[in-house]
């Protein structure tokens, strides 16, 4: 929203194109928006303006406009408001593209696009390049002067090259239940301006409420994993009238509370490892290739893991629990240390730890996949691909990564609850595996894995309607 009102500029400086009739621009502007000529320009008359000029608008954005440039707080702009407002706007689209301009000849060609994504981390070919180029260049001459750059930038999203990271960045809205994916990417603005910790924060609260609303599923994919087999065959329906048979319906949200508690301190720590290993693995400083960012993302993953995963044990042991073994997760941890040391705080982290490269690189290959096949093929007017999009790729992306380290995950939950059940060997890791294949075959791996895709949809709608109230809530901009 915050440049929408400067794209009027482009109406404008078609047929007015030097910097020193900007004035003159905006005194013309000005006049042609103030119609009841009370010397400012307010939300209602801004509201009418932008629709008269076919500019969309979101949301609230002529009040957000308005706010924004009212330094004395009369509910409008005067021209000194507007003026300054419109002068910092262009400030900001000479930065853009002075920052575009590699070889300062004045022109940005395709392979100056192409260049700027690289550094913003977004890998395109030569082709895509080409058609984001094409969207903004007016004269066909294949390169952007700065005329063309002004007078198209604020309504084409796809010259905006920060927003095409923004859109497309692997969103925190995402939360399956696993936080196993490579962390959020934030720009310098977004570090710089602590605008990084609201969107971790937003992040954390939807993967809570998604989480909670989800945990009937989740105990139930535990409950197969653990105790589902060929000799004992647990069906949804069953599975879940046992449980209620044996705690009631609030037993359905066992392990809910230590599972959402560990959101946070893993998020922080995830994030701060992945900025760290980011810098440590680039080979340029400042840019960071797709597989440089797999690597940091992985490690950083297996860094957060490290440190919380004692709460990952004891989320298994409260999920599987029966009524009265635990009066809460102080219990818990005393009695697992009591009767099995502190070596039991870490039953089944090399498989936990092993899933870690599976999912993330298969995660982040399909979403880089899915994102190139979108931009190339419909990204011809905007390279905004509209929420939809963006949750689609993301939910496939994860769902094909937790395909893939699936069987790791069952062998986990195995490793950390065997202890706590009666005459259960204790195996090591590749033991446990050969059992499972040759007592119930390849798909033995996969127990529980129907109630695990059940949540998928309902966990994405959650957090994402809990993200947006959040972000509207910490006032982070659209």
């Amino acid at each position: 929203w915050g440049y929408m009102l400067a794209g009027f500029l482009k109406l404008f400086f078609t047929d007015c194109r030097c910097a020193e009739d900007a004035s003159n621009v905006y005194d013309e502007l000005f006049a042609k928006l103030d119609t009841n000529k009370d010397g400012k320009v307010d939300v209602a008359e801004l509201k009418a303006g932008l629709a008269a000029m076919g500019i969309a608008t979101g949301k609230g954005a002529a009040q957000k406009i308005i706010s924004s440039g009212d330094k004395d707080k009369d509910d409008g702009l005067d021209f000194n408001e507007f003026s300054k407002y419109l002068r910092e706007h262009e400030k900001k689209l000479r930065l853009t593209f002075k920052s575009l301009d590699k070889n300062n000849d004045g022109r940005v060609d395709f392979m100056e696009i192409k260049q700027s994504l690289a550094d913003l981390g977004l890998d395109i070919s030569q082709e895509e390049a080409k058609k984001i180029l094409q969207s903004i260049d007016v004269d066909g001459t294949m390169t952007l002067d700065w005329n063309e750059w002004r007078q198209h930038f604020l309504f084409n999203t796809a010259t905006n090259l920060q927003e095409i990271v923004r859109y497309w960045k692997h969103s925190t809205v995402l939360d399956l239940g696993d936080s196993l994916s490579i962390p959020d990417e934030f720009t310098e603005e977004e570090k710089t301006s602590g605008m990084w910790w609201k969107q971790l924060s937003a992040g954390a609260m939807a993967g809570a409420v998604s989480r909670t609303g989800t945990a009937p599923l989740d105990r139930m994919k535990v409950f197969m994993q653990v105790h589902s087999s060929k000799s004992n065959k647990i069906s949804l329906v069953g599975g879940f009238k046992q449980m209620l048979k044996e705690g009631g319906v609030a037993s359905l949200w066992r392990g809910n509370g230590i599972n959402v508690l560990k959101i946070a301190p893993e998020t922080a720590i995830k994030f701060m490892a992945y900025e760290k290993y980011k810098k440590m693995l680039s080979s340029e400083p400042g840019k960071v290739k797709t597989h440089e960012r797999f690597l940091a993302g992985s490690l950083a993953g297996a860094t957060a893991q490290t440190a919380i995963y004692p709460m990952e044990v004891m989320k298994t042991r409260l999920t599987l629990r029966k009524t009265g073994q635990y009066s809460g997760m102080f219990d818990c941890a005393k009695q697992i240390l009591k009767k099995e040391g502190v070596k039991a705080f870490f039953k089944g982290y090399v498989p936990n730890l092993l899933g870690i490269i599976p999912y993330a690189g298969i995660d982040l290959a399909v979403y880089e996949s899915l994102k190139n096949f979108w931009l190339s093929r419909y990204a011809k007017d905007s390279a905004n691909p509209g929420i939809l999009v963006l949750l689609g790729c993301g939910t496939l992306s994860s769902t094909c990564g937790q395909l893939a380290s699936y069987p790791l995950a069952l062998i986990r939950t195995r490793m950390q609850a065997q202890a706590s059940l009666e005459g259960s060997e204790q195996l090591p890791m590749n033991l446990m595996v050969k059992k499972i294949l040759k007592k119930e075959g390849f798909f033995g791996l996969y127990r529980g894995i129907l109630p695990n895709f059940m949540k998928v949809i309902p966990a994405v709608s959650i957090s994402y309607v809990v993200y947006e109230n959040m972000r509207d809530s910490l006032g982070i901009q659209k």
